[in-house]
């Protein structure tokens, strides 16, 4: 899963409870008009913000309410902004600098459960979204497409974009979360953090398996550069920056969600040589 994480600086969470379509924003009229869903997504994307649905899990409340997040990721200036507007129609009006809403203090759990999307997302991430709302009722969210379904459980850990697959395979997934209020993570379940490039995820976590290092602001990127073959990344890393040397490969053909029909190849992270820079004389 390493070296997964779909791209992301800044993200709009946006409360729609109830059935949600293909399209949360565009096929789920019982919620909101598809065109205010066409207009609201157009606003979000034109300026490079992922935007993604969230509802509460379990029961749906008789009364719907429209909550949302306005979240910045980038690694040391990460922010969760957060409001509410009486109807659908107040999303237009969001500003998405971050100058509307109140800080928040909490971090946001978003779990995709979109099984109109991919019904691995539906039965799995229901099961994760359970397992981790017992412990965190008020930070999680079930949440639309998040990419990666192959990866079915998906979560994404705000506001540090943390991307995390496999999640209901987990003995104890709501453990990933009390690693994150420690300031850690977990390797074997994480497919990157959305602020940063595949490549630099990919050497963050060759290094992680050899030095069993989990902080999640530890081993910072310093320098990417790209070759005819080769990628060379330079991490932070405690002792030293680390110099992580990447191929690219193509993976054996693969079915990328429950519902494909095709199998394709993806792409792939491969190590070719890790060592820590020393200074020199």
């Amino acid at each position: 899963m390493y070296g997964t994480a779909s791209a992301g600086f800044s993200w709009l969470l946006l409360e729609l409870s109830g059935p949600w379509g293909p399209s949360v924003f565009l096929n789920s009229p019982k919620i909101i008009d598809p065109a205010l869903g066409r207009s609201v997504v157009r606003r979000v994307e034109a300026t490079g913000m992922r935007i993604v649905a969230i509802r509460r899990p379990g029961r749906r409340a008789p009364t719907p309410r429209w909550r949302w997040f306005v979240v910045h990721s980038n690694p040391g200036e990460e922010s969760i902004r957060q409001g509410e507007v009486d109807d659908p129609t107040g999303y237009l009006d969001i500003a998405l600098d971050g100058s509307d809403g109140e800080p928040s203090p909490d971090p946001v759990i978003a779990i995709c459960a979109h099984g109109k999307h991919d019904q691995c997302c539906a039965v799995r991430g229901r099961a994760a979204t359970t397992a981790i709302a017992t412990e965190f009722p008020e930070w999680t969210w079930e949440c639309s497409h998040l990419g990666g379904d192959r990866f079915a459980a998906t979560m994404l850990v705000l506001p540090h974009g943390l991307s995390y697959g496999r999640v209901d395979s987990s003995d104890d997934p709501a453990a990933l979360i009390r690693l994150y209020n420690a300031g850690r993570l977990d390797d074997a379940y994480l497919r990157g953090r959305t602020s940063l490039p595949h490549p630099v995820q990919a050497a963050q976590h060759f290094v992680r398996q050899e030095t069993g290092e989990d902080r999640i602001d530890a081993l910072g990127p310093l320098d990417v550069q790209r070759g005819d073959h080769r990628i060379r990344v330079v991490l932070d890393g405690q002792d030293g920056p680390v110099e992580v040397i990447l191929a690219e490969q193509m993976s054996d053909p693969l079915h990328s969600t429950c519902g494909s029909q095709v199998a394709g190849q993806v792409r792939q992270f491969v190590l070719v040589s890790m060592n820590v820079l020393r200074p020199g004389p």
